[in-house]
């Protein structure tokens, strides 16, 4: 067993359980930032509820994404990856922080590395 290997994994581990869970309870307090600001002007507009009950239910997602994460790395790990990719390609295609989204990209990237790490078959050689 490589414990590099298995260090990775579980820093991988905890980062994309823990951020997106912190994230999803911040969507009903706005304490680390006003979330409803990401939302395009066209999202709004097509949405059949306020901005802020939008970003609740993003929040619960995203703590439902962290809990996975934790329980059933592979598979949260997964939708991590998704959702980041999905949020980035919002962005991307609203033409508005493409700084946040290049980072999401990024941050997809370490999220579809730690399930390729928690393959049944790493799972077996690192656990």
């Amino acid at each position: 067993m490589d414990s590099n290997v298995l260090l990775v994994k579980n820093i991988l581990k905890y980062t994309f359980g823990l951020v997106p869970i912190v994230a999803g309870l911040d969507k009903f307090t706005n304490i680390l930032t006003n979330w409803s600001q990401y939302l395009s002007e066209g999202l709004i507009e097509m949405l059949p509820f306020e901005p802020l009950t939008f970003m609740m239910i993003v929040g619960i997602i995203e703590i439902v994404a962290g809990i996975l994460v934790l329980s059933k790395t592979q598979l949260g790990a997964y939708i991590v990856s998704a959702w980041l990719v999905a949020i980035a390609l919002t962005l991307i295609f609203s033409w508005t922080y493409i700084d946040v989204a290049v980072r999401d990209l990024v941050m997809a990237i370490g999220a579809f590395s730690l399930a390729k790490l928690s393959t049944s078959t790493s799972a077996k050689l690192y656990n």
